[in-house]
């Protein structure tokens, strides 16, 4: 493309969009409202996701062997327990390590001090590949002879795969309405322009003008709609991110949510602003500029 061409384009992209100045706030706002939109319920999806992965990393289960196995007999039951499905490594805790480690929870009650370690239960630390197959992971390690009880936190995997699995649907659905009224929206601001310039483009036509020369000022105008609107929503979806990551953090009873921190994904997120706001300007502007090119 020649230069003189590129800045005849870019120019008249500028001038259509100040041209229709209301209009075109309308649309960056429109693009800023829907990114934003879609930006939060999609950081919410990611940030579910990532809590689900810590708790598939940290959550255990404890499988408590029959009190009238020997350590011996314990320890043998390990090979069954890594052999079952899901299960990611599989940790022996004898009567005494369990002991130590329930007067180091208690370390200000007295009574525990003397705790005989034959009141407790041999027992196995159990972590899972996958946190949505803990049930059936948990009903396998029942299923063993020689494990009596288990305990998982059952009801907060759950929690989480549900939160996960909600936000996700929710984000997908919203992604693809927001984008087509975004494309909407755009569409028809720049067929305003589109609409007023409908002679000099019959005439344009008449001299020979190709359909590419026609189109690419509305197309730049497009661009600089969608990018401006991107980095607007950019902004505010980091201040907004930013607020809620702090609430979070001072409040006691959510201490058990990790929020990740923004700037570990602010690359991620800006791109995908950027991405999503060129194609919702350009999209608009093809759309809008194809008829008046059919003859």
């Amino acid at each position: 493309m020649a230069r003189h061409n590129f800045r005849y384009f870019a120019k008249e992209g500028v001038m259509n969009m100040v041209s229709h100045g209301f209009m075109s706030f309308a649309a960056v706002g429109m693009t800023v409202a829907c990114l934003l939109i879609m930006g939060t319920f999609s950081l919410v999806a990611v940030n579910a996701d990532a809590q689900l992965l810590d708790l598939e990393q940290d959550n255990e289960i404890l499988a408590y062997v029959e009190e009238t196995y020997s350590t011996s007999q314990a320890m043998a039951l390990q090979s069954q327990l890594e052999a079952i499905d899901n299960v990611l490594d599989v940790t022996f805790i004898s009567r005494e390590e369990a002991k130590e480690a329930f007067i180091a929870n208690y370390p200000e009650e007295e009574l525990y001090q003397d705790l005989d370690a034959n009141i407790l239960r041999d027992r196995y630390a159990i972590r899972v590949v996958d946190l949505e197959q803990l049930s059936a992971t948990v009903k396998s390690v029942q299923g063993v002879e020689g494990v009596v009880n288990t305990n998982a936190f059952q009801d907060l995997a759950d929690g989480f795969t549900v939160v996960r699995n909600i936000a996700t649907m929710v984000s997908v659905a919203l992604i693809g309405v927001l984008f087509l009224v975004s494309v909407f929206i755009i569409s028809n601001t720049i067929k305003l322009t589109t609409f007023d310039r409908r002679e000099e483009i019959a005439i344009m036509r008449m001299v020979g003008a190709t359909n590419g020369f026609i189109r690419w000022p509305f197309v730049y105008e497009g661009f600089l709609l969608g990018i401006g609107g991107a980095i607007i929503a950019f902004l505010f979806q980091w201040g907004l991110y930013e607020a809620v990551a702090t609430g979070i953090g001072n409040t006691d009873s959510l201490q058990l949510i990790s929020i990740i921190e923004f700037s570990e994904i602010w690359v991620s997120v800006a791109m995908t602003f950027v991405i999503a706001g060129i194609v919702i300007g350009v999209g608009g502007s093809l759309s809008a500029i194809r008829k008046f090119l059919l003859v």
